[in-house]
């Protein structure tokens, strides 16, 4: 199984769901923190769901995570149960559970070590769309994403509240096996990271489907990518929207152009909100900064808090404001310094992205005795691109008129093919 037709979704007016499978019925996790550790995508996703309003705490654990780690994250999680088989049909015991007040912990991508968990809740998961407008007629979802993470878990999420059917991209199933079963089933509607979405355009199979709605999130969303999904989707509405796993959902822009409008921020800064805003913007010292309802409510482990005083979140994604757009330049994280100066991956690879042979980039940093460090790249090239001196004059060339010195790359060197880590996005050095 790994499709959730419309009426396998629990039903929506409970909190409790049904769920196939070969395990004890959900009573026995009635006010319990249980870890979630199935491998099939599509029976974890309908555990989740059977164990939502149940369960005192749903841990969910992610495919990629290995032994050593999911003992140490049900420590902290402090778990009463393991499940990894599917959980079988209860409805006997649904309206007795129903309505307990669920926990949902995700674990961030842990990039800068173990990972972070981060306590939701069912109403700050799903706030951003809960009362959306009816879904368009015969919708049917897909992601690339994981349904464990939280870009996936949105997706999930959304189809079930508006009752719409979603194909769920199992771990070990490829781009290609997974676009050609999407295309079968009909999809619609598709989300993915820009990274998942420049493996799909490198897929012969990217014409399996023909989707009405492409979504990217998780990274930076280039011009290059999104001009990209609207040559090879004509009929198909391209957005891109900013969320974070602490943060939620912020907003999303469907006007096919990279970053956002400046008319987003908030009028008067970290400490005004515009009156029924869902979400307020800010960007202070640079940094975007979000205040909603659908903020993770804390860490479960760390006293580090997610927002500050007054509800601000800061996402360390960095901004820089040209005209009346946004345009995000980059982690604060993973800032290259250069002698003193500041380099962001991200735009780097924005301006590279331009280059029409290139179909994708990845700027890191190398080492340098003078300046300490200098920008290097690695470049996806397009197939049957000949001429890589060529390329990689214009490419230099390319970044001169767009960037300023310090940030223009010292080495350019030709790949086959970028990693993607288990998150969907570029992997990058830490």
């Amino acid at each position: 199984m790994n499709e959730l037709p419309a009426n396998a979704l629990p039903n929506r007016d409970t909190p409790t769901s049904s769920a196939r499978g070969s395990a004890d019925s959900t009573a026995a996790f009635a006010g319990q923190s249980v870890l979630v550790a199935i491998h099939n995508a599509t029976a974890a996703a309908a555990t989740l769901f059977a164990l939502n309003g149940v369960a005192r705490r749903i841990v969910v654990c992610t495919p990629d995570l290995g032994d050593d780690a999911r003992r140490e994250v049900a420590r902290r999680a402090h778990v009463d149960m393991v499940v990894d088989v599917p959980l079988r049909s209860d409805a006997r015991h649904r309206d007795h559970h129903a309505h307990c007040p669920t926990e949902w912990v995700l674990l961030t991508s842990g990039t800068s070590g173990a990972p972070k968990l981060v306590v939701h809740t069912f109403a700050t998961l799903t706030a951003a769309f809960a009362s959306s407008a009816p879904p368009v007629p015969n919708m049917v979802w897909g992601t690339f994403y994981d349904v464990r993470r939280y870009g996936g878990l949105q997706i999930l999420l959304r189809a079930w509240l508006s009752g719409a059917p979603i194909v769920i991209r199992e771990p070990d199933e490829s781009t290609g096996d997974y676009l050609r079963r999407a295309g079968a089933s009909g999809v619609t509607h598709m989300s993915g990271t820009p990274s998942h979405w420049r493996r799909a355009l490198m897929s012969p199979d990217a014409r399996s489907i023909a989707p009405r709605y492409v979504r990217l999130s998780g990274e930076v969303a280039d011009q290059a990518i999104l001009s990209a999904l609207q040559a090879r989707y004509p009929d198909a509405r391209v957005a891109h929207a900013f969320a974070s796993t602490e943060a939620g959902l912020g907003f999303e822009i469907n006007d096919g152009l990279e970053g956002f409008p400046a008319s987003l921020l908030t009028s008067s800064g970290p400490r005004g909100d515009e009156p029924g805003a869902d979400v307020a913007v800010a960007v202070v010292d640079g940094s975007l900064r979000l205040r909603s309802m659908r903020t993770a409510l804390r860490y479960l482990d760390d006293d580090t808090p997610i927002a500050d005083a007054e509800g601000w979140v800061d996402t360390g994604d960095m901004i820089e404001r040209r005209g009346e757009r946004c345009h995000f330049l980059g982690r604060r994280s993973g800032l290259i310094n250069v002698g003193g100066l500041k380099v962001y991956p991200e735009e780097v690879e924005a301006a590279i992205n331009r280059h029409p042979a290139v179909r994708a980039s990845l700027v890191r940093s190398t080492h340098s005795s003078i300046t300490g460090s200098l920008v290097a790249a690695d470049v996806v090239l397009q197939p049957h691109v000949e001429g890589e001196a060529a390329c990689r004059r214009e490419i230099v060339d390319l970044c001169r008129r767009a960037l300023p010195p310090h940030k223009i790359p010292a080495m350019i060197r030709f790949v086959s093919a970028l990693d993607v880590a288990a998150t969907g996005k570029v992997a990058r050095r830490a």
